[in-house]
């Protein structure tokens, strides 16, 4: 399974972002979507599990998008919340944040949790636009790779 992690789109989904998403079976969102349009633009491509952020607002995106998205795929327990220091990492297999717009992606050393933050594709600090991609075997309930992806626009 091949999930597609990306944050702080700000209402901007470029074309070569848009290009990378294709063929993803899920898309997981951290946060800061800030578009309707573009939240049902994603829904077209795959599934979206997305959290708010601090720009989005709650009754925008339906009753299944709060502040903290907690969800279960490929036999792997997931979090999803715009702010790091709100994730519980001993909740959770694999810990997706976004808000600083900085990529990361590392192993908890008390959890073993992974925790990613796919930085962002349209806003960047102190980095090039990014995504985040993780893959994983849905028979043995396990991360395959996880990578951050440095987009160029």
């Amino acid at each position: 399974m091949r999930y597609d992690i990306i944050s702080d789109t700000h209402g901007h989904l470029s074309p070569e972002l848009l290009e990378a998403l294709a063929g993803a079976d899920v898309i997981v969102h951290a946060g800061d979507c800030c578009s309707v349009s573009d939240y049902n633009r994603l829904q077209n491509i795959a599934p979206v599990q997305m959290c708010l952020g601090n720009n989005d607002w709650a009754g925008d995106y339906g009753p299944t998008v709060k502040a903290r998205k907690i969800f279960f795929g490929s036999g792997l327990r997931w979090q999803v919340v715009h702010y790091r220091e709100r994730l519980n990492l001993l909740k959770c297999d694999i810990a997706i944040c976004g808000h600083t717009h900085y990529p990361f992606v590392t192993r908890d050393e008390w959890t073993n949790a992974l925790v990613m933050n796919p930085g962002s594709p349209t806003c960047p600090r102190r980095s090039k636009p990014s995504m985040g991609r993780i893959i994983c075997d849905e028979d043995a309930g396990k991360v395959i790779s996880a990578e951050i992806i440095t987009l160029s626009e």
